[in-house]
């Protein structure tokens, strides 16, 4: 019974990372951004333990690696605020939102923010073409373990701001664009 369900759960964990997979898309990752509707529908998440439940207004404790490979913790970047985007290159919302984070990362101050595009894609050479193609220059991060529960998103794109505590200030899931006033003030402030 218990190997029944130990295979069940190995399972639904690989159908949750290849669920949001759009086969139909092309695999063109450098091209121009496809139009799209404004999010990709992600499978929800299992119900977890209420037990361990962690508060989901705090940044979490979680292990990712930068493109170089190297181990890099989220809570270490505490002290700036945090955009955390949560994207795919194979997703059509996700590419036709990144110009305008884009735009945004390149009005701020370095020094006080910091931009985190955790890649969900099958490979990291996918989402290193796509930031190529697209002359992107903000760094791109990857899973290095299973993602925090503030993380189980409906539909990617997704993104988090936390505050120089680690305090998350907005959360919104689906494309937004970012080159507005209302995220510089956000940012800045």
């Amino acid at each position: 019974m218990k190997l029944n369900y130990f295979i069940l759960m190995i399972g639904l964990g690989v159908a949750t990372l290849t669920a949001c997979k759009n086969e139909d898309q092309p695999n063109d990752t450098a091209g121009t951004p496809p139009a799209a509707t404004d999010t990709v529908t992600m499978p929800e998440p299992a119900a977890p333990d209420a037990a361990v439940t962690p508060a989901v207004s705090v940044m979490p404790s979680f292990k990712m690696t930068d493109e170089q490979g190297r181990p890099v913790t989220l809570e270490s970047l505490k002290g700036k605020k945090v955009v955390v985007n949560i994207w795919a290159s194979w997703c059509p919302p996700c590419r036709a939102e990144m110009p305008s984070i884009q735009n945004l990362y390149k009005k701020l101050d370095k020094e006080k923010v910091t931009f985190v595009l955790l890649s969900v894609d099958d490979n990291m050479e996918d989402a290193a073409a796509f930031k190529k193609g697209q002359q992107l220059k903000m760094p791109i991060f990857f899973p290095g373990e299973q993602l925090p529960l503030l993380f189980n998103v409906q539909a990617i794109p997704s993104t988090f701001i936390f505050n120089e505590k680690g305090e998350l200030i907005k959360k919104m899931e689906g494309m937004e664009d970012y080159d507005t006033q209302e995220y510089v003030d956000l940012l800045k402030g």
